[in-house]
């Protein structure tokens, strides 16, 4: 279908942010753009984000950072079971555990010579399946390819900010 319309593969997403108190702030996700005209969800999805109390803050929510993470973790993960549906290999069970490293003097101001983001993320997955080990670093693999969370972390990304 999207070989035969190529126009259709046109995706818009949309996230809106509305800020609580404090760190606290709530981002929901409602409808988007694609296949030729406007979709919505289900439901509205909602996202809380804030910084844990070691920061001042009340903690009435992940992170950004964790946010993100999150995010990389699902988008893997929903594609190694993509992958695995289409390559016919049953999964017992799929776990993947992630961890970004950060210098947080960089975001405080203490440091403007350190990054503000992670130095690094590393992802770790326990894969029960009925398949061969190579079998399934095939199946993590292909999903890292085809990741788009993956691709947006480790390419640049044009962002513009805006205040209307």
């Amino acid at each position: 279908m999207l070989s035969e319309a190529p126009e259709a593969a046109q995706f818009k997403w949309r996230a809106k942010c509305d800020w609580v108190r404090g760190t606290h702030s709530q981002t929901s996700v409602e409808g988007f753009f694609g296949l030729g005209e406007e979709q919505s969800h289900k439901s509205t999805h909602t996202f809380d984000a804030d910084h844990p109390e070691v920061f001042s803050s009340e903690d009435h929510g992940a992170t950004p950072v964790e946010i993100v993470l999150a995010g990389l973790a699902s988008c893997l993960t929903a594609g190694v079971a993509a992958v695995a549906q289409h390559r016919e290999i049953q999964l017992n069970s799929v776990s993947a555990t992630l961890e970004g490293g950060m210098d947080v003097q960089g975001i405080l101001g203490i440091d403007s010579d350190v990054r503000n983001g992670f130095d690094g993320i590393k992802v770790t997955y326990n894969i029960d399946a009925d398949a061969s080990q190579e079998d399934i670093e095939a199946l993590v693999a292909q999903s890292q390819k085809r990741s788009a969370v993956y691709d947006i972390i480790t390419n640049p990304t044009n962002v513009t900010v805006e205040v209307s």
